[in-house]
C-alpha cells in the first residue's frame, strides 16, 4: 500500500488528478457546513432527530448532512442526477433528441447543456418547494423560518439553486480532470462523512444496553459480508471469446488472434438504485412537507422499511438496470465494429447473430446483476426491523462500487506509467530518435 502511494505521488499527472479531487472535495464539505438564511438552527436540529429512519435520513446521508445544516447545498448532486435521469429516458423516446445524442462529441455536449439546464429548472422547483414546506415545520409551538414570507421563499429559491448548481459544477470539474465519476464521489463523501455519527450511535447502543456485544459483531461480520458480496459481483464478468482472421491491409500482415469482450455481471453499476432512491424521495418527501391527508398516507407508505416502498424500489432496481445497460450498451454497434475489424464469435456468424447472441448474454446477466442490487440495497433494510440500530444497503453498496471504480482508474494510469516505462530507456531510444526527427539507420 505504501509503495502505491508513493508511486501515486511520484507520477505528476495522476499526483494532480488526485490532489484536484480531494481540493473539489474539501471545498464541497466545506459548503456543507454553510447554512442558508432565515432558519432557527436549534428547532431544525431538533427536527432531524426524530426523522433518522425516514426519507429525510436517506437524504441527508446522500448530502452528507446539509440537509440538517439546511445549508446552501441541500439539494447537492441530487438535481443533477434526477435531469441526468430524465434527459436518457427522452433521448431514447424522442427522435430530435436521439439523433443528437448520435452525433459523436458534439451531440454529447449540447445533450449535457440540456441537461444542465433541466437541472437548473429542477432545482428552482425544489428549492421552492422545500422553502414552503419549511414554513409549514414547527417543533412544539416554536416555527422553524423565523420570518415566513415571500422574501425567506426567493432568497432560499436563490440560495439553493446557485448552490446545486456550483456543487454540479464541482462534479463535472472532479470528472473531467479528477479521477472518477464526480456525481458518485460527490455522494460517496457524504456517505463517508455519515459513518461517524454511525459508529458513534452504535457505542450509544451497547452503553444503553439496547443492543449487546454479540449482536453488534453480528452486525459488524454480517456487513463485512455483504461488502464482500460486492467486490465479488462488482469483480464478476462473462468473457466472451473473440476471433480475429488473418487480414492484409496494404503491405501489413495481420496474423490471427483471440481475446475476448468481457460482459460485467453488473453492467449498470450504482445507477440503478440511485436512480430509484432520488425518484422515490420525491413524492415522500412532498408528503412529509405538506399537511393533507393523501400526502399523510403516502408519506409513510413510501418510508425506508414499509413494504410499499420495498416493492417499488425493487421494480425501479430492476428496470433501471436494464434501461441504464440497454442505453450504455448497444448490442448492435458491438457486432458491427467486431464484423468491420474481421472479428467473429466463434460457432456464431458476424452481424446479426452476434448481435442476438450479445443480447442474449447481455439480457441473463442483467437479470442476475438487478436482482443482486436489489437484494444488496433491500436485505439490510429487512433484517434493520429486527435491531434497534440502522445502515444502509444502497450507502454500502454505493460506498464499496464507487471506491472500486476508482482504484481501477488510479490503477490504469499506474499501467499507463509502467508501460511508458517499460519502453522508456530499455527499448525506446529508437522511437525517441524517431519523434525527435532523427534518422536510424
Amino acid at each position: 500500500m505504501a509503495n502505491v502511494f508513493t508511486q501515486i505521488w511520484e507520477m505528476q499527472d495522476l499526483r494532480k488528478r488526485v490532489l484536484f479531487t480531494l481540493g473539489m472535495l474539501g471545498i464541497y464539505r466545506l459548503g456543507i457546513f454553510i447554512a442558508a438564511p432565515g432558519i432557527d438552527g436549534a428547532l431544525l436540529k431538533e427536527f432531524f432527530n426524530s426523522q433518522n429512519n425516514t426519507l429525510f435520513g436517506l437524504y441527508d446521508m446522500f448530502t452528507g448532512g446539509a440537509l440538517e445544516q439546511f445549508s446552501v447545498f441541500v439539494l447537492g448532486i441530487m438535481p443533477y442526477i434526477t435531469a441526468s435521469i430524465i434527459m436518457q429516458l427522452a433521448a431514447v423516446m424522442v427522435p430530435a433528441l436521439d439523433r443528437i445524442r448520435k452525433e459523436g462529441q458534439q451531440g454529447q455536449n449540447r445533450i449535457t447543456q440540456y441537461t444542465r439546464y433541466l437541472t437548473i429548472a429542477i432545482a428552482i422547483a425544489q428549492s421552492f418547494g422545500m422553502a414552503m414546506g419549511m414554513e409549514q415545520m414547527k417543533v412544539g409551538t416554536g416555527s422553524i423560518v423565523i420570518d415566513p414570507g415571500w422574501t425567506f421563499r426567493l432568497m432560499t429559491v436563490l440560495t439553493m439553486t446557485g448552490g446545486s448548481c456550483f456543487v454540479m459544477w464541482l462534479g463535472e470539474q472532479m470528472t473531467d480532470r479528477g479521477i472518477g465519476n464526480g456525481a458518485s464521489i460527490i455522494i460517496t463523501a457524504g456517505i463517508v462523512a455519515s459513518i461517524p455519527a454511525a459508529a458513534k450511535q452504535l457505542v450509544d447502543l451497547i452503553m444503553l444496553n439496547e443492543i449487546n456485544l454479540l449482536q453488534a459483531s453480528l452486525m459488524m461480520v454480517f456487513m463485512f459480508a455483504v461488502m464482500a458480496a460486492i467486490v465479488f459481483i462488482e469483480r464478476g464478468q462473462r468473457r466472451v471469446p473473440i476471433q480475429y482472421a488473418k487480414r492484409v491491409l496494404g503491405r501489413q500482415v495481420y496474423e490471427g488472434a483471440s481475446t475476448h469482450l468481457p460482459l460485467k455481471v453488473n453492467t449498470a453499476g450504482v445507477i440503478p438504485p440511485i436512480f430509484a432512491s432520488s425518484v422515490l424521495m420525491a413524492p415522500a418527501t412532498i408528503g412529509t412537507l405538506w399537511d393533507n391527508q393523501i400526502f399523510d398516507w403516502l408519506t409513510g407508505a413510501l418510508a425506508p422499511g414499509a413494504w410499499l416502498y420495498n416493492l417499488v424500489f425493487l421494480v425501479m432496481v430492476i428496470f433501471f438496470s436494464f434501461f441504464y445497460t440497454a442505453v450504455t450498451f448497444n448490442p448492435v454497434d458491438v457486432a458491427e465494429n467486431l464484423k468491420k475489424q474481421g472479428g467473429y464469435i466463434p460457432r456464431v456468424r458476424p452481424g446479426a447473430e452476434t448481435a442476438e447472441y450479445i443480447d442474449r448474454l447481455l439480457t441473463r446477466l442483467t437479470a442476475g446483476g438487478s436482482i443482486y442490487l436489489a437484494g444488496i440495497c433491500l436485505l439490510p433494510m429487512l433484517l434493520n426491523s429486527a435491531m434497534p440500530f440502522n445502515f444502509g444497503g444502497t450507502g454500502l453498496l454505493i460506498l464499496v462500487a464507487v471506491t472500486l471504480d476508482t482504484v481501477a482508474q488510479i490503477e490504469s494510469h499506474l499501467m499507463t506509467r509502467h508501460y511508458d516505462g517499460a519502453t522508456g530507456p530499455a527499448g525506446g531510444g529508437r522511437s525517441r530518435r524517431r519523434r525527435l526527427g532523427e534518422s536510424s539507420f
